[in-house]
Parts: structure tokens; sequence; C-alpha cells
């Protein structure tokens, strides 16, 4: 009996160590299996772990983008606002200039008859004022009447010649003057303009001296206590000799 089983035991024993080697080597496919799983696992989880770092390395480029683009477009929305502010200034200004060009046409048409005006007032007075440089004054209103007359002369500047010319007759009374001149005669003297008190002439050898009358439109000699005064004023016109106190004879009145 124990012969039989023994002869049982051997088949049976070679079939467990089969069956164990068979679950011994299903094991060791499974396991390497599931590493095999756990590596392609760890794979793909390094790979989207690559592709999530990546992505949120693009958004924050992408987020940092905007914010300077919205910094930019807050920045164009101030500049156009100013800019729409001095526009709209511009635009009053140009409404402004534009009145004022039409007045600026109408004074221009205004200006030649009122030039003209004040010339020919000018030259009026020039020959009631006393006759010193008579020929140079006469020349001077001649002179810019004709530039009146010249179509390409500005209306400014008709003005400024006419104002030029009163600024030179207004000087005349605020100094003293002297220069040669002839009578009516033919006698070279020196003439003397203080201001618009009076005109004096001397002779050359200053022996004879005189005094322009305006009422009766000539000379008046005068004695001969007038000659060193009048002499002396002759010259500190000519700047011969410094300013001083001189006694003239002037008609009461022409003060």
């Amino acid at each position: 009996m124990f012969k039989y089983i023994k002869n049982i035991s051997l088949p049976v024993f070679f079939c467990l160590s089969v069956l164990v080697s068979a679950n011994e080597a299903n094991v060791e496919v499974n396991m390497e299996s599931i590493l095999e799983v756990g590596r392609e696992n760890q794979t793909l989880s390094a790979n989207s772990q690559d592709k999530i770092d990546k992505t949120e390395r693009q958004t924050d480029k992408l987020v940092n983008e905007y914010k300077v683009v919205n910094k930019q477009v807050e920045g164009l929305k101030l500049y156009n606002a100013q800019k729409r502010i001095q526009i709209q200034a511009q635009l009053d200004l140009m409404d402004k200039l534009d009145e004022q060009l039409v007045q600026v046409v109408v004074m221009q048409r205004q200006i030649p008859p009122l030039a003209q005006k004040m010339l020919d007032t000018l030259e009026t007075f020039i020959n009631l004022d006393t006759p010193f440089r008579a020929e140079e004054r006469r020349a001077r209103v001649d002179l810019v009447r004709s530039s009146l007359a010249k179509p390409k002369v500005t209306a400014s500047e008709q003005v400024r010649q006419v104002l030029e010319a009163y600024n030179i007759e207004a000087e005349y009374g605020r100094k003293i003057d002297t220069y040669e001149d002839k009578l009516a005669d033919g006698t070279v003297v020196n003439i003397l303009v203080i201001g618009r008190i009076g005109m004096f002439y001397q002779t050359k050898d200053e022996r004879t001296s005189g005094r322009w009358d305006n009422e009766t439109g000539t000379w008046e000699e005068l004695s001969g206590s007038y000659r060193k005064p009048i002499r002396d004023a002759i010259r500190i016109a000519k700047k011969l000799a410094p300013t001083d106190m001189m006694m003239m004879p002037v008609v009461k009145g022409e003060v």
C-alpha cells in the first residue's frame, strides 16, 4: 500500500512543482506588466506635467502681455482725451481768428484813407509851422505820399511811415538844431532852431543876427546884444560847447 502511494506521489509532486513554477512565472509576468504600466504612467505623468508647465508659462505670458496692452490702452485713452481738448481749443481759436480776420479786412479798408488824412494834416501843420528845414520836411511828406499810392505797400507799412513822419516832427520840438542856409538876398547864414520856441539866424561873420516872425512871415533883425547869445547857442547845437543857460528873444504867446 505504501509502495503504491509512493509511486503515486511522485507524479503528483511533479505536477505540483510544475504548477508552482507556472504560478511563479505568471506572477513574474504580472509584476513586469505592473511595473511597465507604472513606468508608462510615470512617463505620461511627466509629459502631462511638462504640458501643464508649458501651458502655465504661456498663460503667464499672455496675462503679462494683456497687462501691458491694457496699460497702453489706458494711456491712449488719456492721450486721446487731451488731444480732443486741444483740438476743441484750436477750433475755438480758429473761430476767433475768423472773426478777427473779418475785422482786419474792415480795418484794412479804413487805414489807407485814414493814413492819407493824417498825412494831409501833417503837411498843413508844416506849412503853418516855423519854416526851418522846410524843403527837407516837405520832401519827407511827398515821399510818404508817393508810398501810400503804391499798391504793394501794406496798410501796416503805410501807418508806420506816417507815424514815423509824425515822430520826426515831434522830435524837432524837443531839440536845438542848427544848419546852414541862405536868406532871400542870397546871404549865407547859420540857422538856429530852438525847439518851436524860435528860429534865428546869424551871418558867418557873426555881425548880424535876426529872428523869424511867424505873424509877418519875415526875418526881423535883432540888436547887437543878441549876437553873443545866438553865437553861443549855435556852438551848443553843434556840440562845440556844453549846454548852458541862453537868453533869447521870444515873442509873447509863442512859448
